[in-house]
């Protein structure tokens, strides 16, 4: 897309799952991106960003600490938007909530909206989470642009990672309503797909662990999502300023005993466990949460593509066999 030639963005989180997904599509448009790592000297996080076609003219790497915002403006300084990706994803136990998962979530996500505003950048596109929305399956056909994750009920039953995006994303809202800052959210599922990175995401974990015959709790839900269409969500929502509030994005809803059915069927040596229990099947969509990003061009990318990709992804990577 010619137009974009030189117009510079910033993605936070870019050495991730979905942020070097994002990075590829920035780059394959025209943009110039400039994309924040950890570690610029671990090559874990920036041999595959270099990698992308056209990084060697338009892409620039930044290290960043979340929690200070000088290296945070540093990278931000010069761009038109901001993809803010970059937040910590615990699925498993976590030792110290607030230290390891809140407060990098909360105030990091505070820091680059501040750099935004102080920087003039013109729109921040901001990932959150299904989990910020809801924490299990019980009312999956009602989630909206309404929906929030009780914060008392995670608080309670020690349910961390979707606390911390509900809370970054509470806090981006108020902050955006207070400074007059635009903003947009994406709300993914679980995201799996290609993998850029030479790490193992959380997501992909997951799915590791589904493969692996992990019976989860029955309560449990696969909101799976293409990791192509949630990059491109983002860049969309970007380009499209009429776009606004929160976008649930999901290819499909289903309980876990439902999504171990399917999985079986049409990969029979992982022998995913069954429950003895009854089963209560129902794939739900909430249509009218998903049209907004339909609306804007994202076409779903469906189930059985979606597994098919992560699961030769993780064949190619070693992961399993």
């Amino acid at each position: 897309m010619a137009d974009k030639i030189g117009e510079v963005v910033c993605v936070t989180g870019a050495s991730g799952f979905i942020g070097s997904w994002i990075v590829q599509l920035l780059l394959r448009r025209g943009y110039s991106v400039r994309a924040t790592v950890k570690n610029l000297g671990d090559e874990r996080e920036t041999k595959h960003l270099e990698a992308i076609e056209g990084a060697d003219s338009r892409l620039r790497l930044f290290q960043i600490d979340l929690l200070d915002y000088d290296s945070i403006a540093a990278a931000v300084t010069g761009a038109a938007g901001v993809f803010h990706v970059a937040s910590p994803c615990i699925i498993d136990q976590v030792d110290d909530p607030q230290r390891e998962l809140l407060d990098p979530a909360v105030k990091g996500t505070l820091n680059v909206l501040t750099a935004a505003k102080n920087l003039n950048v013109r729109r921040v596109v901001v990932t959150s989470s299904i989990s910020a929305m809801i924490a299990s399956s019980d009312t999956l056909a009602d989630v909206g642009e309404d929906s929030w994750v009780d914060d008392d009920y995670c608080r309670q039953n020690g349910i961390w990672y979707p606390l911390s995006k509900a809370l970054a994303e509470k806090a981006a809202w108020k902050f955006a309503e207070e400074h007059g800052l635009d903003i947009v959210v994406v709300n993914p599922g679980m995201v799996v797909g290609p993998l850029l990175p030479p790490a193992l995401n959380s997501s992909m974990q997951l799915m590791v662990r589904v493969l692996q015959g992990h019976n989860f709790n029955e309560r449990f839900f696969m909101a799976l999502v293409h990791v192509k269409d949630v990059a491109l969500a983002h860049i969309l929502l970007y380009e499209n300023t009429s776009a606004a509030g929160r976008h649930l994005c999901v290819e499909s809803l289903s309980r876990y005993d439902e999504f171990a059915e399917q999985m079986d069927r049409a990969y029979p040596e992982y022998k995913l466990p069954r429950s003895s229990k009854e089963k209560q099947h129902g794939s739900a969509k909430s249509e009218a949460a998903l049209k907004k990003l339909i609306d804007l061009g994202v076409k779903y990318t469906p189930m059985d593509q979606i597994v098919k990709d992560a699961i030769e992804s993780l064949r190619r990577k070693g992961y399993i066999s």
